[in-house]
């Protein structure tokens, strides 16, 4: 059974609150479309009401048993916690949820010059690393001596958000790491898996623009099945919107699917930047608008892309691991303009895997480890 806090309690009563009235609107604009009933607005109007009188009573009342300190928790319910905040991560920020994920860095005993900083994807944390007995965190410090460094973070923010942050982040553990390990990080590699990935190439845009020293140790990125040029699924989630809102009966209904977070509409093409999405709608906008940014210099990179055929055909490579086209993972594109420059020999398609077998797949480390000791 997964452990329940009283804060997880409150944030679960306001999300029913925000759902009863959001559902509400849906089906209230889906009666008055096909018929409307004289009175139904009053009607509505009341269930609204009733259910944020009765939520905030529910919020009110566990208000004293949320602790101030720190609570126990357990894989399952953080599990919970990163899926719920990929979707409405956003929203939890912008309502003040408890329920929202903060970003933090996570590691053992500060040791060596090494740093190896792990960087998860789309609704998972930082302890979702370990999968099936497997961590390439824990491996790769066993093999080349690595202190591994886990980052977590709300996954529904928009990336650029997400980026910044971590790279102020990354700066801070820098700064400090001589005093906590006695020496200074003379060596960083950074592993990343799906959206980490496209999250660290904000981070060291960002981290470029504010003169952060952490770029400096910095010697390798590896990209998982990281969508550089976006997700077909978002893109497929897009289209739907539209073909919803040209109906006037099931218009309604794209309010349901614009409950997705900012994260997650950042995949449709890739974001990275403040300017990739700012001053426009983010549910109206199927064109590719990115800024074009380069990967850091002087950083060997690596990208690797799953292909659930073994086929290698072009339908493998159109539908890659499930989540993300090959040709998206590898970093290219039509336009050369967008192409990531990354070499052949720094590319590799993980046959027969799916997006999350690249967590633990033995072909996948021992390439990952081959890569690192290169």
């Amino acid at each position: 059974m997964i452990p329940v806090r009283a804060s997880d309690l409150r944030g679960l009563n306001r999300l029913v609150i925000e759902a009863t009235a959001g559902v509400t609107g849906v089906v209230e604009a889906m009666h008055h479309n096909i018929a409307w009933v004289p009175g139904a607005g009053f009607i509505y109007r009341s269930i609204r009401g009733i259910a944020r009188l009765v939520g905030g009573g529910v919020d009110a009342a566990l208000a004293p048993f949320t602790p101030l300190g720190k609570e126990s928790s357990s894989a399952g319910r953080e599990a919970l916690l990163a899926a719920l905040n990929g979707v409405l991560g956003d929203h939890l920020v912008a309502t003040g949820n408890p329920l929202a994920i903060p970003m933090r860095l996570r590691h053992g005993k500060p040791s060596g010059s090494r740093l190896l900083v792990l960087a998860h994807g789309l609704c998972m944390n930082d302890l979702q690393w370990n999968r099936k007995g497997h961590d390439h965190g824990a491996a790769l410090a066993r093999d080349f001596g690595f202190t591994p460094v886990y980052l977590r973070y709300n996954s529904g923010l928009h990336i650029s958000t997400n980026g910044r942050a971590f790279a102020n982040l990354i700066q801070e553990l820098v700064e400090q790491w001589p005093v906590m390990a006695k020496e200074q990080v003379e060596e960083m590699v950074i592993l990343c898996h799906s959206m980490g990935g496209l999250v660290t190439r904000s981070a060291c845009h960002y981290g470029k623009a504010a003169g952060h020293s952490w770029l400096r140790p910095l010697k390798k990125i590896v990209f998982l099945g990281t969508p550089h040029h976006g997700s077909a699924l978002e893109r497929g989630g897009n289209r739907l919107d539209s073909i919803l809102e040209d109906s006037r009966y099931m218009a309604p209904l794209s309010r349901l699917g614009k409950v997705r977070s900012a994260g997650i509409t950042d995949l449709r093409h890739g974001n990275l930047l403040d300017e990739d999405w700012q001053g426009q709608d983010r549910f109206e906008s199927p064109e590719d608008l990115r800024q074009p940014v380069p990967l850091p210099e002087g950083v060997e990179c690596y990208a690797m892309a799953a292909a659930a055929s073994e086929a290698g055909d072009l339908r493998s490579r159109l539908i890659g691991d499930g989540l993300v086209p090959v040709d998206s993972a590898l970093g290219r594109h039509e336009e050369p303009g967008r192409a990531l420059p990354i070499p052949e020999s720094r590319q590799w398609i993980a046959p027969g895997m799916k997006h999350f077998d690249l967590l633990n797949r033995p072909e996948a480390y021992e390439k990952i480890r081959e890569w690192i000791a290169a």
